[in-house]
């Protein structure tokens, strides 16, 4: 059984529709304070229980990267007890993850990247009324506290289309967790063992996995990747017309490269044109498999975006359920209105936020082997995933189609990454037992 009363909210629940949020990045220079904030933050966390509960729509989440529990006194045996990816920092792994170029450490938006970030309070409510109503609790547990200092802010939102920056709703695919009463967004997967995403649980082996030291630090936690991306929203127009001959072919070019329409119906459902009362129907629009109705990708591309990071019933790379994500995308800065093929040098794009159980194996995997490489997708080597991967204007895509299968080049980066860290959010005894220290 899932101790739901222990976890935090976020780290399960869906976020209502559509939604105001905010992270905030904090640094400790005093271990003492640092502990009399988390105590102080407690109260205002909410746990997992009762997800159908309107009244917990807006909720506040903490989580500390490995450089804050060190600067919160954490002994060294419990440090050490931590899988290496966490221990080292997003920024130390950027070759593997494809942060190369632009998107490298070196160019990342400060203080992201660095040893001074050691915690991350991120807010989210339906409204932004609500949202500074349970911002300002979180905010008092920092407030006048010297040996604490706010870094960095990041406001983000979901709008009632919910889509993102390059115009495709996003959001729709969610696993189901066994003990969470939260459903999954499709009826055709199995809901999964919590040991996939919450720690101190069996996982889809039927094996606990080992958890951080002690106990009560590491039960009921999960790690969660946090990546600010950039969306380069006119150079993926401009792309689309470039290989495009009417707006309608424009359409469909973006829906193979995403595997999705615009309004969200995906082109496994509706191969030929879009059909937005499916794309708005959260009980149909994820309902579909991959290998037994379109093995060679004459609906979806194997090479297409969400083919790529759910690749459903699939069987490469052994078994595809021990990479699914727990994935929640963000949006942060304003649209660029429709039809504007320039970039209008506004920042705009996703705050990406990953949970689950295990960095290497979920997270690092999916974001370096399967939207990084070609060999589980059917594409010529060095193909990356065409939306989101790390491409150089010498990559391609491939459309399967018969009699010959259409073969894009120049693909151009659409993504460039800003930032991000690896953090580990505590279960609410944890947060407890962090707050008691006296090292």
């Amino acid at each position: 059984m899932l101790e739901l009363d222990d976890i935090q909210s976020g780290a399960l629940h869906g976020r209502p529709s559509p939604y105001a949020g905010v992270y905030i990045l904090l640094r400790i220079d005093d271990r003492r304070a640092g502990r009399e904030m988390l105590r102080r933050l407690i109260p205002a966390l909410a746990n997992a229980t009762n997800p159908s509960d309107r009244s917990q729509e807006a909720w506040v989440s903490v989580a500390l990267t490995f450089q804050g529990l060190k600067a919160l006194g954490v002994p060294q045996d419990s440090l050490d007890s931590f899988p290496l990816p966490f221990q080292q920092g997003m920024a130390a792994r950027a070759d593997l993850l494809g942060d190369i170029g632009e998107s490298a450490p070196e160019n990342w938006e400060k203080p992201l990247g660095t040893s001074d970030v050691h915690v991350a309070i991120s807010a989210l409510s339906p409204d932004a009324e609500r949202l500074e109503s349970v911002l300002a609790r979180a905010r008092k547990s920092f407030q006048e506290l010297s040996g604490v200092t706010a870094l960095w802010r990041q406001d983000c939102h979901a709008l009632p289309t919910e889509k993102e920056a390059f115009g495709f709703r996003d959001g729709i695919s969610h696993p189901a967790i066994e003990g969470s009463g939260i459903p999954g967004s499709n009826p055709q997967e199995q809901p999964f063992k919590a040991g996939e995403f919450i720690l101190g649980y069996p996982d889809e082996t039927g094996e606990t996995p080992p958890i951080p030291q002690p106990e009560v630090l590491g039960r009921n936690g999960t790690y969660i990747v946090f990546r600010k991306l950039h969306q380069r929203v006119a150079a993926f127009r401009q792309y689309l017309q470039a290989n495009s001959t009417s707006p309608e072919a424009e359409e469909l070019l973006g829906a193979k490269m995403m595997g999705r329409w615009q309004s969200g119906a995906p082109l496994a459902l509706c191969p030929f044109h879009d059909e937005p009362e499916l794309g708005a129907d959260p009980q149909r629009r994820n309902n579909f498999l991959f290998e037994g109705d379109d093995p060679k990708g004459f609906k979806t591309p194997p090479g297409s975006h969400i083919r790529r990071m759910n690749p459903r019933d699939a069987q490469i790379s052994g078994f595809a359920r021990r990479h699914r994500m727990i994935r929640r995308g963000t949006s942060y800065g304003p649209l660029l209105p429709p039809g504007v093929l320039e970039d209008d040098g506004t920042e705009r794009g996703l705050a990406f936020v990953f949970a689950g159980a295990d960095l290497e194996r979920q997270f690092e995997f999916v974001q370096s082997e399967w939207m990084n490489k070609s060999q589980f997708f059917d594409g010529p080597a060095g193909d990356k995933d065409p939306i989101a991967g790390a491409n150089d204007s010498s990559d391609g895509f491939t459309i399967p189609q018969q009699p010959i299968r259409r073969r894009l080049q120049g693909l151009p980066a659409f993504v460039v990454t800003r930032g991000g860290e690896y953090f580990f959010a505590p279960g609410l005894s944890a947060l407890s037992w962090l707050a008691a220290l006296d090292t």
